[in-house]
């Protein structure tokens, strides 16, 4: 398996992200990758995760690769540092930065961005002081900060941006903040191995924290982080699937996510390790790697490749056989069941949202009920894939079943009117209260369920060597139903990273409504399925 796959996937990424970058040297936004803002003028202000996208651009110069354009082309160079101080001059005064909408100061994004500026400020070897002037300021932001909503991979950034810079500055400025964060992450470790992230556990969020904490550990190892890897590692080699594709909608963030890198520093010490990416890159070669190149996310994964080429183990242990047996993760409400040539990945705390695996194949990938919903002049979408604590489980060698209500996806758009309303908000007593704006649209758009007046039942029974699905829904009335399906690949909450394309989506939705006709109130949806 050859390691250049990280890198000729990540190189085919900088183009794009060089079309984001104002090249132009003489233009008032010069060193910006916001495109949306400098070239087509459709936002008022720049977003500041965007200048993370220095980042790959300053791997791509490093990165020795036989038909790399960029490998030590000296204008890649110039345009770095460009944009480090175009992230300084879009700063707010207190070094902070927005990402959707003005004085959001976004945790995240200043994290990331940070991250980003000061890599390649040391890889480019660049000397500028106003650049660290402006690290030092957002590292400041940064250390007394704290962001609504538990996101382990955003402390676990925070934490190595501080390390970096304090070893960069030869400063122990930041020492109890450090301390502090790294502590948070740590103890936000579920004992069945995950970190929180919202509502529960996503592996592929669950590979940044531990690319994270990779480096950290190699700069203040110590053996409570070095448990904590070593954990978080054996876990997630649980969630790469026998095709070498990872996550999906089962999991509480709806990600396909992969971070290899921190596999390639762990796999130092623990070799298995290494076995998680091989596998990983045995599904990049037959092209089942996720798609994340949109304007906004393209960075994370390109830097994080080319990392992985960069740091790549020359000496890979042998792959073993997939594993066998049952492991049922309760408090992050995930079943995997493996049995005779069957994969089965399983979301008991989301109604039963599955994938399933047979000889290595992905035979189905099932995200639930959904139905339209007429309400009075409101369309509706109800759907049993939210997350929940309420549905009634139950696990037995055999037979495992969910029960519960659907619940109303979270459609919410903005619409001229709420931008108008938005902006007055932030730009009056909204910019003085961020983290509270930021908690009401996460309880808007992410976290939570509101019930809907429809039940479901499924049950998942394993019969003569395969996997046998039997659902019911319920109704007191279906007057008001106009359509229903079980689609492969249907989310309902906002998160930046989900909805992206993966090739197992090239799946139809199973159209159901000839079915919901003719039921008559009071009567339920019976449907079976054999894989």
């Amino acid at each position: 398996m050859t390691k250049n796959l990280f890198a000729t996937e990540a190189l085919a990424q900088i183009p794009k992200i060089l079309t984001l970058l104002d090249r132009n040297f003489h233009s008032p936004t010069y060193g910006c990758f916001d495109r949306n803002f400098w070239q087509y003028k459709i936002i008022d202000f720049p977003s500041g995760m965007s200048q993370e996208f220095v980042y790959p651009l300053a791997l791509a110069y490093h990165t020795d690769l036989e038909n790399n354009p960029y490998y030590h082309e000296p204008v890649i160079r110039d345009w770095v540092e460009a944009a480090i101080l175009y992230a300084a001059k879009s700063a707010h005064a207190d070094g902070s930065c927005d990402d959707y909408f003005p004085f959001e100061r976004a945790g995240g994004a200043a994290a990331f961005s940070l991250l980003a500026c000061i890599e390649s400020y040391q890889l480019l070897q660049l000397n500028n002081q106003a650049a660290i002037d402006f690290f030092i300021k957002r590292a400041d932001w940064l250390a007394h900060h704290q962001e609504s909503g538990r996101l382990t991979n955003h402390q676990a950034l925070i934490v190595l941006c501080l390390e970096l810079l304090s070893r960069l500055l030869n400063t122990d400025r930041w020492n109890e903040q450090k301390e502090q964060r790294l502590e948070q992450v740590l103890s936000w470790q579920n004992p069945e191995g995950w970190f929180q992230e919202y509502e529960g556990c996503d592996p592929g969020y669950h590979t940044l924290t531990i690319s994270c904490l990779a480096r950290i550990y190699q700069l203040i190892p110590h053996n409570r982080l070095k448990d904590a890897i070593a954990k978080a590692v054996i876990l997630a080699a649980h969630f790469i699937h026998p095709d070498g594709s990872y996550g999906g909608e089962y999991t509480s963030r709806n990600t396909y996510n992969f971070f290899p890198h921190g596999f390639e520093l762990v796999g130092k010490w623990l070799p298995e390790a290494l076995s998680i990416n091989d596998q990983f890159l045995k599904g990049m070669a037959k092209g089942l790697a996720p798609c994340y190149a949109d304007d906004h996310i393209i960075g994370h994964h390109t830097w994080n490749y080319l990392l992985a080429w960069r740091d790549f183990v020359p000496a890979r242990p042998p792959l073993k056989p997939r594993p066998h047996g049952r492991l049922w993760l309760r408090e992050a409400g995930i079943l995997i069941d493996r049995r005779q040539g069957t994969e089965l990945y399983l979301a008991l705390n989301k109604g039963g949202v599955f994938k399933l695996f047979r000889e290595g194949q992905l035979m189905a990938s099932d995200t639930q009920f959904s139905l339209s919903v007429q309400e009075g002049k409101k369309l509706k979408n109800a759907v049993a894939h939210l997350v929940s604590q309420h549905y009634k489980i139950g696990v037995d060698e055999d037979i495992i079943t969910i029960e519960g209500a659907l619940g109303w996806a979270k459609q919410k758009q903005m619409t001229p009117l709420n931008l108008m309303i938005l902006r007055i908000v932030m730009l009056t007593v909204g910019r003085f209260f961020p983290n509270l704006i930021r908690k009401l649209l996460q309880k808007m758009l992410i976290t939570g369920k509101k019930n809907a007046p429809f039940a479901f039942y499924r049950q998942l029974r394993w019969e003569d060597d395969h996997w046998k699905v039997i659902d019911e829904l319920h109704a007191d009335s279906w007057e008001q139903v106009l359509s229903a399906a079980i689609g492969c690949d249907q989310t309902s909450i906002y998160v930046v990273m989900s909805r992206t394309y993966q090739r197992g989506q090239l799946r139809q939705w199973l159209d159901l409504t000839d079915k919901i006709k003719p039921l008559k109130s009071g009567e339920k949806l019976i449907l079976e399925r054999e894989f």
